[in-house]
């Protein structure tokens, strides 16, 4: 008891712990026990509130708010509705039809949405009824939604790779780029996933009723969406802050003018609303992790964690099968934000000790961290799609496994050939 409470490194990590264990929530829980171990330890309780802001005082980090924002007014314009309805034409009633449409329209609605239980939310109200309607199971048609929405945190413009960009000190326009790659590579898993067990199934998808043509033009607006938002930014017109701007504006042209979906100052307010809960969960989290990560490295618990992480193994692919486990391990218990600032400080020494590619480094966390949303207990896209599909975790889970294997074999893929991360961001220059 007396080495726990004069180590400052042993006290912060033990009382963190012990709030996790007890159910105390996430961000809270990494405050307190900043706010703890600064005070017992007088570490300069008066600076707490400069730290506070100072972790959410960040250009990058601007570019979240924004981004939520249009994802939300993308999905109120009805942009979510027409790309659903342009991939299920395309892919018509072939053996799995519906599954891989949800695929791929989560693939692409992670251009617009950035956050995984929002691209659920988006998509799950229209995907789930429209799987189970055409006989799919529910559970699997639930599962099938939640997990490929976490595609949404890998391909760009993702909020996880800018709060990463913030921490690491990497270029966010490079890791924009660096995740189109491996997340069509997770997305090709899966797609061949779900068709394999659509085929054992017999699930199929729905018949063409309408023209391709007819359908495209209708979501053509929408499918213009992230050529827009990415092309602005590759093409050096504006910065991923300024593209996230664009995106608000955007949306709103096509909600009110094109669409007219926004045809009340009610429906305005809605999202607004909607937007700013979001914002001020992710922002709060941010803040408190910040606190965490400064704390963790004034006592020296970074450098400690480490030394000790490097004195494991000097073998790089040890330590990397090392760190993916502690990965996937602590997106069991934690959100991604908090994941990022809590364990980042300990690996970027290592990342820089092996000479690892940050970019890549960044994308791999990614991917390992999407997993992490649907891996119990603290499985927040889980979580959204049982309640759209009005059904309990423990229905849900069993069908998720499959998808889990696939993606964690993209993983595999990712870690193994670095280039196919680093490709893009090398072409363009990033």
């Amino acid at each position: 008891m007396t080495a726990l409470l004069s180590d400052p490194g042993l006290l912060l990590l033990t009382l963190f712990i012990v709030m996790l264990v007890l159910r105390v929530p996430i961000a809270i829980s990494l405050g307190l026990s900043a706010a703890v171990v600064a005070w017992k330890f007088d570490m300069g309780i008066d600076m707490l509130p400069y730290n506070f802001f100072a972790g959410v005082a960040k250009v990058p980090l601007l570019a979240i708010p924004f981004f939520i924002l249009a994802g939300f007014i993308m999905e109120s314009a009805g942009i979510a509705a027409r790309i659903v309805r342009l991939v299920e034409n395309l892919v018509g009633d072939m053996t799995g039809g519906l599954a891989i449409a949800t695929v791929a329209v989560a693939t692409f609605w992670g251009a617009v949405s950035g956050s995984g239980p929002a691209t659920v939310a988006a998509l799950g109200l229209i995907l789930i009824p429209a799987m189970v309607k055409n006989g799919y199971d529910k559970a699997f048609a639930a599962a099938n939604v939640s997990v490929t929405s976490g595609l949404a945190i890998v391909i760009p413009p993702s909020i996880a790779f800018i709060v990463y960009g913030g921490i690491a000190d990497a270029s966010v326009p490079a890791l924009f780029a660096a995740g189109i790659i491996p997340g069509l590579i997770v997305a090709g898993f899966l797609m061949i996933t779900v068709y394999l067990i659509s085929k054992k199934r017999g699930y199929r998808g729905l018949p063409r009723q309408e023209s391709t043509w007819v359908v495209f033009k209708d979501a053509f607006w929408g499918v213009l969406t992230p050529v827009v938002i990415l092309g602005g930014i590759y093409g050096g017109i504006f910065t991923p802050t300024e593209a996230a701007a664009v995106a608000i504006f955007y949306g709103l042209f096509v909600g009110v003018f094109v669409y007219k979906t926004f045809n009340s100052l009610s429906v305005l307010t809605h999202v607004l609303v909607e937007s700013t809960k979001a914002t001020s969960v992710i922002m709060f989290v941010v803040t408190c992790a910040g606190l965490f990560a400064w704390v963790a490295s004034t006592v020296g618990l970074v450098e400690r964690g480490a030394a000790v992480l490097l004195a494991l193994s000097e073998n790089p692919w040890v330590l990397l099968l090392l760190i993916n486990i502690i990965l996937f391990a602590a997106g069991m218990i934690m959100d991604a934000i908090s994941i990022y600032y809590v364990l980042l400080p300990f690996l970027l020494p290592i990342v820089h000790h092996f000479g690892w590619n940050p970019v890549w480094f960044g994308v791999m966390m990614t991917v390992n961290l999407a997993v992490g949303q649907v891996t119990p207990p603290v499985a927040v896209n889980l979580y959204v799609g049982a309640q759209i599909a009005d059904l309990t975790m423990e229905d849900i889970t069993p069908p998720v496994i499959p998808l889990l294997i696939a993606t964690i074999f993209a993983l595999a893929v990712i870690v193994l050939f670095p280039p196919l991360t680093t490709f893009l961001p090398n072409l363009f220059g990033l």
